[in-house]
């Protein structure tokens, strides 16, 4: 029994190799590419603040939209809020109406929040807009993912599973480059384009199969699955492992949730969730600018603001390419460092700025001891003291981006049982979103009150305690099979099932 099976593996391999040979990509890119605007959209979305504040803040500003420190916070803060009902409201759509259709809607609140914000003749207005923004980018964040994973396949679900990243990012990015050259309200305007072009893009892209076999129409699945995989490839051995998963899935009980199997994965993944936005990514993005004004930065903060964009997009391109090379703790280990020594560093320099600046004393000695080239070092040492901050906000980004950043989803979709998975997903989501908004508005009264130190040195403990909780409860996951991971969460020892067994298993 053992050698035939043994003779038929061969051939099963042969089977899926031609058939994974015969796939045909480019319209499986297309539809992810579709799909992406809305992560696009979402990374413009989330710093929208980041340029808009200084000139709502400044004296020059209209005076019904005139902004002080509290409505400051609540226009930087209240995103946050939006994006936790957006994420709470996608998990119940994607079962309700589909995953590609619940992207769709999530055009609606991010036309209606953007068209709010750039006709703005009240407050009212820029907050309700900012809320729907929000909203659109929570159900974006929720929805996307999910719809890469389930129509892609195994050969390009990795590198099209990091797509939503990189494209939000490209979003921030764009807005960056925009706030350059473009006033606040066109920036608004630019921000409805790329929502309404995914939705007619996504109008002529399929559901994903998953979807369609589970509402029972097989026919749909296939004719979807072949639009997507291309005219010559056989669609019956992934739509029957397909089914054959709808099938055997099942609904976790809350007795089941007190077992250790259940429960530790959750909680590492819930307080990775809160950790990742306890080190302050949310609020320094959102208020870039500001933060570069403060920090009295040798460069003008739009610039600043620009080259951070760009060096985040560098980053995140980095761990993708390490993510599978390198373990996930030494990424961590690597992130908390540079974060730490980044946020260590700023602390350091914003104890010893003045904030905001007072009038500077009458230097008495200046007559006596002035030279032209003491005028000329001092002017040096000044100009180089101020591109401090924004190197070390730079380091800050490159390190988040290349560990916490992403590989707090990776370990989430990695430890997660499957059956829990959506509870688990939707309570991470809410923790995630309910953190950043109290720490987005406590930020603006913070450095209002106390300037940039105390902040900054917030986030320098949270990152030592993101070393600890890394060394102590995060497992490593890269190469291990689901089984080994799972035995980990039920018996708390090391992986104890061997190599060649797992390989065995995963052949």
């Amino acid at each position: 029994m053992s050698a035939h099976m043994n003779e038929e593996t061969p051939l099963l391999k042969r089977t899926l190799t031609s058939s994974e040979s015969q796939i045909k990509n480019s319209k499986l890119f297309l539809a992810v590419f579709s799909a992406v605007l809305g992560n696009f959209s979402f990374g413009y979305s989330l710093v929208f603040s980041s340029p808009v504040l200084p000139q709502l803040k400044s004296p020059d500003a209209d005076p019904r939209l005139r902004m002080d420190t509290e409505k400051a916070a609540w226009f930087g803060s209240i995103y946050s809020l939006g994006a936790a009902a957006g994420g709470l409201g996608a998990m119940l759509l994607n079962d309700m109406v589909g995953r590609k259709l619940s992207i769709m809607m999530s055009a609606v609140p991010s036309t209606i929040g953007y068209m709010l914000m750039g006709g703005a003749v009240d407050l009212w207005m820029l907050l309700v807009g900012r809320f729907l923004t929000g909203v659109a980018g929570g159900m974006t964040a929720a929805s996307i993912p999910v719809y890469i994973s389930e129509i892609s396949h195994k050969g390009v679900r990795g590198a099209l599973g990091s797509c939503p990243q990189v494209t939000a990012v490209f979003g921030t990015l764009a807005l960056y480059a925009l706030s350059l050259v473009v006033p606040w309200r066109w920036l608004a305007i630019a921000g409805e384009v790329p929502a309404l072009f995914m939705v007619v893009l996504l109008v002529f892209m399929p559901s994903s199969p998953r979807r369609l076999l589970s509402l029972g129409r097989e026919q749909q699945a296939e004719r979807a699955l072949r639009w997507l995989r291309g005219s010559h490839y056989d669609t019956q051995i992934e739509l029957s492992a397909i089914q054959h998963s709808i099938n055997t899935q099942s609904r976790v009980t809350w007795s089941q949730l007190a077992t250790p199997v259940y429960y530790r994965p959750i909680i590492i993944s819930v307080v990775m969730r809160f950790l990742q936005q306890m080190t302050g990514v949310t609020p320094i993005l959102v208020y870039m600018e500001p933060i570069f004004a403060k920090s009295k930065v040798s460069l003008a903060p739009k610039y600043d603001a620009a080259i951070v964009g760009a060096v985040r997009l560098f980053s995140v391109a980095v761990a993708a390419s390490l993510m599978d090379k390198a373990g996930r703790k030494a990424l961590l280990y690597t992130s908390s460092m540079l974060m730490f020594l980044s946020t260590l560093t700023l602390t350091m320099i914003s104890h010893t700025t003045p904030c905001p600046p007072g009038p500077s004393p009458p230097n008495l000695t200046m007559s006596l001891n002035y030279s032209p080239h003491n005028d000329i070092g001092n002017s040096l040492e000044a100009s180089s003291a101020g591109l401090i901050p924004l190197i070390s906000t730079m380091v800050f980004i490159f390190g988040y981006a290349m560990g916490w950043g992403p590989i707090t989803w990776l370990l989430m979709s990695e430890v997660l049982p499957l059956v829990a998975r959506g509870v688990a997903s939707g309570l991470c989501v809410t923790v995630s979103w309910l953190t950043a908004f109290m720490l987005t508005h406590a930020f603006t009264h913070l450095v209002d009150n106390y300037g940039l130190y105390v902040p900054y040195l917030c986030f320098t403990v949270v990152c030592v305690v993101c070393l600890l909780f890394n060394a102590v409860c995060i497992p490593e996951t890269r190469g291990r099979s689901l089984e080994e991971i799972e035995n980990y969460f039920r018996t708390g020892r090391t992986f104890t099932i061997r190599r060649s067994q797992s390989t065995a298993q995963s052949g």
